[in-house]
């Protein structure tokens, strides 16, 4: 008998061990949701399909700088983005969205010998995105043409117009906020007079990220 009792005893004990782990486990899965949700991390999917967007986070500017970190170029007070989710898979993972729009406005210029600037229009949308679980998120080429920028800018000498080129960025999410930041992204030259500055280097900070499909719900990544 209590051989019997012991070996009962042993398996409820296991039994509740297994329960637990498995328990745990389901709600660790929970948790984790999809790479992309809304309302909080770990919350409500964003649906494929739906359209994301962002502004400048409030009381940033969008800065095109000749060095890197420099206070040298261009400084925009208006900037904003918007991409489709194509694929959002469960966490941990990579999500995948379209570049659609990327705009640049209201900008000025302290680069010598420009006297303004009159507009910076992004080429050869859409681009392709990706958002990997607790990393960052990519941008590259689309089917179109290569990451491109062109900007023409008042001179002493009269308009110029320089196009840059970029391999590639990269952007940091944070869900506190729901921001999305760009720092230091290089484009190189691709044309232009030799006013037209070698390079320039790329930063922006975004926020909040918004589900405009879904009322503009913040945007969470897992």
């Amino acid at each position: 008998m209590r051989k019997c009792a012991l070996l009962t005893t042993t398996g409820l004990a296991v039994a509740a061990t297994l329960t637990a782990g498995l328990t745990a486990t389901a709600h660790a899965t929970a948790a984790a949701g999809n790479v992309l949700t809304t309302g909080s991390a770990g919350g409500t999917a964003v649906a494929v399909g739906d359209v994301l967007s962002a502004a400048l986070a409030t009381g940033t500017q969008a800065k095109i700088s000749t060095t890197s970190g420099g206070s040298t170029g261009i400084t925009c007070n208006a900037s904003a983005f918007t991409a489709t989710v194509n694929t959002n898979p469960a966490a941990p993972g990579t999500a995948t969205e379209t570049v659609t729009a990327h705009t640049l406005s209201t900008c000025t210029t302290n680069i010598v010998g420009a006297t303004g600037v009159q507009s910076i229009t992004v080429n050869n949308l859409p681009y392709a995105a990706s958002v990997t679980s607790g990393g960052s998120l990519n941008v590259t080429a689309g089917a179109t043409g290569p990451i491109q920028t062109t900007l023409k800018i008042n001179t002493i000498l009269g308009l110029t117009t320089c196009v840059y080129r970029s391999t590639g960025l990269t952007a940091t999410p944070d869900n506190t906020g729901n921001s999305l930041t760009f720092t230091n992204q290089l484009f190189t030259k691709y044309s232009g007079p030799g006013t037209c500055p070698a390079n320039g280097w790329f930063t922006a900070k975004y926020a909040p990220v918004k589900d405009t499909t879904q009322g503009g719900a913040a945007v969470f990544v897992n």
